[in-house]
């Protein structure tokens, strides 16, 4: 008998593996990017919202970003310096640094309705934030299927005003 049940164990624990691989859906990258888009100008306040989602009141900027999406909502975001920019608007205590203690991503996808192609946005827990703005970010969401057009922002842990998305500015 112990045989036996040693033989079966043996056999799960060998093919277990492999019966999970055959099942689950392969993996595979969504987006990836390289630049975010500190808020500023018309994006800052909710009058130009991106994705139903306001810009924070006042500008920030962001000196570099580096993440990947994958299909399985899995999202992977390295933030370096988003602080409030020098700005006459930004406090002067303020400027040049993050008053944030957590950062949050929000995933923001169009999918298919009966008609009409809604947005839904979902969002990651809060993760630590420095004074220098700097944070990683490492979680899976639910991401809705289909999952089209991705943005993926960043905002405080317990605020939905976004404060970078993923685009880019060059230099004036």
């Amino acid at each position: 008998m112990r045989k036996s049940v040693f033989f079966i164990a043996t056999v799960l624990l060998t093919w277990l593996p492999d019966l999970a691989r055959v099942s689950a859906a392969p993996v595979h990258v969504v987006l990836r990017f390289a630049s975010m888009y500190g808020v500023d100008g018309p994006f800052a306040g909710d009058t130009h919202p991106v994705r139903g989602i306001p810009g924070d009141d006042l500008p920030w900027r962001i000196r570099s970003a580096d993440g990947v999406l994958l299909s399985d909502g899995s999202v992977s975001i390295t933030v370096r310096g988003l602080v409030f920019t020098n700005d006459p608007s930004v406090p002067p205590n303020l400027r040049g640094i993050n008053d944030e203690p957590k950062f949050r991503a929000i995933i923001s996808c169009l999918t298919e309705g009966d008609d009409d192609t809604p947005t839904v946005n979902v969002a990651t827990p809060g993760f630590p934030a420095n004074r220098n703005g700097d944070s990683q970010i490492s979680a899976r969401v639910r991401l809705p299927n289909p999952c089209v057009a991705p943005v993926v922002f960043i905002v405080a842990a317990d605020e939905d005003d976004w404060l970078a998305v993923t685009g880019v500015e060059t230099g004036s």
